[in-house]
C-alpha cells in the first residue's frame, strides 16, 4: 500500500475505535444486538463512513459455534458478546473484531480469551519483511484441537487476510491453504489478522482481529481499541462487601459453592 492508502486505512480504524468506544460506554442487560448494530452505524456514518457494509453481532449462546449474523436477542448479565465492524471509508475497508462481557466474565470466557489473545500474539510477534504466511499459521491451533474435523470446516476462524480497497485481499493467512501455498510477507502490506477460541462451558467463546501494516522491521497494529484482556462493559455492581467481582459465574449461587462445600467438609 502507498503511504496514503495507509493513511485512509487507518483513519477508517479510527472510526471503528470510536464506534466501539459509544458501544462500550452503552451496553448493558436488556440493550438488543440489533440495537447495538444501529448504535455502531450512526457513529461510523457521523464520522464520515462512506458505506458500512456489515456489523456481527453476537452474544450469549449464540458465540459457539460461530455466526455471522445478528438477531433481536438480547443481552443478558455474565453474557459474552463479540462484535466485527467492517465499513467504508473513501473506498478502504476495515475488518476489525472485538469481544466484551457484559457485568462480568466467566473463568471459562476469560480462559478462552487468553487463549484467543495467546494465539493472536503469536502470530503477530512473526510478522516482518520476509516472513511467509506459512511460518506465521503454523503457530496456530490445528482444527482437531478446537472442536472441528478438518481445516475447511473451521474455515477463517484462524485467518489472516489482505485489507485494502475489498475487505480480504491478498496475502491470505490459513492452514487450510497457507501450508501448501505460503506468500511471502512484504513491508508496507497492511492485513487483518483474527483468531477465536471456544470456552470450555460449551457455548461461550472470544473473537479478537487486529489489523496491521507492515514496517521495515516488523509491523504496526492500527487497530487502537484495547483489547489485550477481556473488557467488561456496563455497571458495575457493588455490594455491601464491596465491588462485585467482574470475573464471576454468571449464576450465583455458583460463586458461593466454595463456601458451601468447606462447611460439608
Amino acid at each position: 500500500k502507498t503511504e496514503d492508502e495507509i493513511t485512509l486505512l487507518n483513519t477508517a480504524c479510527m472510526m471503528v475505535d470510536a464506534a466501539y468506544e459509544e458501544l462500550y460506554r452503552a451496553m448493558k442487560p436488556g440493550m438488543r444486538e440489533n440495537e447495538c448494530v444501529g448504535l455502531v452505524n450512526k457513529v461510523l456514518y457521523d464520522l464520515g463512513s462512506e458505506h458500512v457494509e456489515g456489523v456481527n453481532a453476537i452474544s450469549g449462546e449464540r458465540c459457539s459455534p460461530h455466526p455471522h449474523v445478528y438477531t433481536d436477542r438480547v443481552l443478558r448479565p455474565g453474557d459474552p458478546a463479540y462484535f466485527d465492524l467492517v465499513h467504508s471509508y473513501l473506498g478502504y475497508r476495515t475488518c476489525y473484531y472485538r469481544t466484551f462481557a457484559i457485568g462480568s466474565g466467566s473463568p471459562a470466557l476469560n480462559d478462552a480469551y487468553k487463549r484467543c489473545r495467546d494465539y493472536l500474539d503469536a502470530a503477530i510477534s512473526l510478522i516482518r519483511p520476509g516472513v511467509t504466511t506459512a511460518e506465521v499459521v503454523k503457530v496456530w491451533p490445528r482444527a482437531q484441537e478446537f472442536g472441528f474435523p478438518n481445516e475447511e470446516a473451521c474455515f477463517a476462524l484462524q485467518y489472516g487476510h489482505g485489507v485494502g480497497l475489498s475487505v480480504w485481499e491478498k496475502p491470505v493467512f490459513s492452514r487450510m491453504v497457507s501450508l501448501d501455498h505460503p506468500e511471502v510477507v512484504e513491508e508496507g502490506m497492511v492485513f487483518a489478522l483474527e483468531t477465536f477460541w471456544p470456552a470450555t462451558d460449551g457455548w461461550s467463546a472470544a473473537r479478537i482481529e487486529e489489523e496491521l501494516v507492515v514496517t521495515a522491521t516488523g509491523c504496526e497494529v492500527i487497530t487502537r481499541f484495547p483489547a489485550e484482556q477481556l473488557i467488561v462493559a456496563g455497571s458495575r455492581y457493588y455490594t455491601s462487601a464491596g465491588p462485585l467481582a467482574t470475573t464471576r459465574e454468571f449464576q450465583s449461587h455458583l460463586n458461593n459453592a466454595p463456601q458451601f462445600e468447606a462447611q460439608k467438609a
